[in-house]
């Protein structure tokens, strides 16, 4: 075990040249970022996710009840014996094979099995009111976080010339506000990283659980190699976009629709300008040139740029999918069936068609920070 700590956390990996464990030890003059400072993150993500079932459970609740947002959720599937059973124990998806044989069995035809198995699955979604309580939760993190961080941003001169975050490091004294933002940021990122598998699936799940990742190896090497400096411009810029999203989702779900459409453009635009704009432009220019010419390269340089360039990729393909939906909003005024939408719609045409405005479409870019 000592071997592999040894090897794990080997200076010539996480420390430019020169520079070595020892010299980052903490003193009277000055405070280092140490990596042991992590671990509360984990009781603190534990700390968070509970505050969380609290706040949705008096706070959101209480307030989606009061827009009257109904607890009821998606059309129950009729009782059967034999087809829960299927469900439950062998598929949720049968094959035309097993249609066909449940048809027989049952006297139903093909189509009302379908139907069926479709009102099982969606049995399983959540109600809006739930959603609802999730997205103010998230809302509420989002617009603290991000007002405390341009509070103390606004402080600091790298905020303004971004080539400070390089001039004398890794000597950078860490700061009780930059402790306080990064393991505060981290926790809310772990309990993102485990509620989703609790919360709300969707279709993006995969992609959202890389971005989480992502996001919170970033948050660990810079605070471990002490690029906190860029570090808190990174985090502080994800957060704007976010908590437009989830005000737009919070009025599209009280059926404020003008509301919803324009908290939407308004969130498309920071969306887009900061993460396809400001990101590449400030902030990767700064960690892959400006670091460049003022300290030169490493190892654990090269993988966190790495991670940036990751998340920059993934920020390219939720603008992809951001644009795709203004375009077909444009085009069709709304849309009959969301491609990622949580409750799957009927090709029956007795069955109600489940029309989805274009906000709701944006369920699958929570956490994006951002960071989601």
């Amino acid at each position: 075990m000592a071997g592999i700590l040894s090897w794990f956390w080997n200076e010539r990996f996480w420390l430019p040249h020169n520079v070595t464990w020892a010299d980052l030890k903490n003193t009277d003059e000055a405070t280092f970022p140490q990596a042991e400072d992590l671990y509360l993150a984990c009781p603190l993500a534990f700390c968070i996710f509970m505050i969380r079932l609290v706040f949705e459970r008096f706070i959101a609740r209480p307030c989606a009840l009061g827009l009257k947002i109904q607890a009821n959720g998606p059309q129950k599937a009729q009782p059967n014996a034999i087809l829960e059973k299927v469900f439950t124990a062998i598929t949720k998806h049968p094959d035309e094979k097993r249609l066909e044989g449940l048809s027989k069995q049952l006297d139903w035809d093909v189509r009302t099995i379908q139907r069926w198995f479709r009102q099982r699955r969606n049995q399983e979604k959540p109600s809006t009111l739930a959603r609802f309580c999730e997205s103010m939760w998230r809302f509420t993190f989002y617009l603290y976080i991000f007002t405390y961080g341009v509070r103390f941003l606004k402080k600091t001169p790298w905020l303004w010339n971004t080539r400070e975050c390089w001039y004398n490091y890794p000597y950078q004294p860490l700061t009780v506000d930059i402790h306080y933002y990064y393991i505060l940021e981290l926790s809310f990122y772990l309990s993102l990283l485990f509620s989703q598998f609790t919360d709300i699936r969707r279709k993006d799940f995969p992609i959202m659980f890389l971005h989480h990742l992502a996001t919170i190896s970033l948050i660990t090497f810079s605070y471990v190699n002490n690029m906190a400096r860029v570090g808190t411009l990174v985090l502080c810029l994800h957060d704007a976009s976010d908590i437009l999203m989830e005000a737009a989702k919070m009025a599209n779900y009280a059926k404020c629709q003008r509301l919803c459409n324009l908290l939407f453009v308004m969130f498309a635009m920071v969306f887009i300008s900061s993460r396809l704009g400001l990101l590449p432009v400030w902030i990767l220019n700064t960690t892959l040139f400006e670091s460049w010419e003022i300290m030169g390269p490493y190892p654990s340089w090269w993988v966190f740029n790495l991670l940036l360039i990751l998340l920059q990729i993934l920020h390219s393909f939720w603008s992809y999918l951001i644009v795709k939906i203004a375009c077909r909003a444009i085009s069709r005024g709304k849309v009959s069936k969301d491609d990622r939408s949580d409750i799957e719609s009927s090709s029956d045409e007795e069955d109600n068609t489940i029309r989805v405005r274009v906000p709701h479409e944006q369920h699958c870019l929570s956490g994006t920070g951002s960071s989601q």
